[in-house]
């Protein structure tokens, strides 16, 4: 049975794993959500996942099958009528399964419980795949963009997207 559930401090070194392997390398490819062909740096920074959850406006969402974690998704507030989605992952080999939805609904969720009235992400302007399944979940573009934080060859631009939330 699958538990979703806030991660704590203990959670950091699981959790660094499963973001690099779902986004980088190798055995990001075994799943279709990666960004592996055109990203090679890590994922995430050394203590960046130490800090998110040392933060009070994030809330790191887990998935785990047993003692497995095997997804994840993080909820920063903004202010009172906005968070961010991001770090929404599910291991390679259990992508198209159904997991990342119920792990998008739960974020949804913690969010609209703290009266949050809607969810904004970024996503790389290149990945249409991601961004249509984003869309079909009922994100919008909202015509904004931002600058992604490396420098790249070709350089890469994040677009934004938006969903209102409706009364929990």
């Amino acid at each position: 049975m699958i538990v979703i559930e806030a991660a704590s401090c203990d959670d950091a070194p699981v959790l660094k794993n499963l973001l690099e392997s779902s986004y980088r390398g190798d055995s990001a490819r075994r799943g279709w959500s990666h960004e592996a062909d055109i990203l090679d740096d890590e994922r995430v920074a050394p203590g960046e996942i130490e800090a998110m959850l040392a933060d009070p406006a994030v809330t790191i969402l887990t998935a785990r099958d047993g003692t497995d974690m095997i997804g994840c998704v993080a909820v920063t507030t903004k202010d009172t009528a906005l968070a961010y989605l991001g770090m929404l992952s599910v291991a390679p080999d259990l992508q198209s399964a159904g997991l990342g939805r119920r792990l998008l609904d739960a974020a949804e969720d913690h969010a609209r419980t703290a009266g949050i009235a809607a969810m904004e992400m970024t996503v790389i302007d290149s990945r249409e795949s991601l961004i249509a399944w984003y869309e079909r979940r009922g994100y919008a573009r909202t015509g904004e963009t931002r600058p992604f934080p490396v420098l790249c060859d070709p350089p890469l631009t994040f677009v934004v997207l938006e969903k209102r939330l409706g009364p929990a």
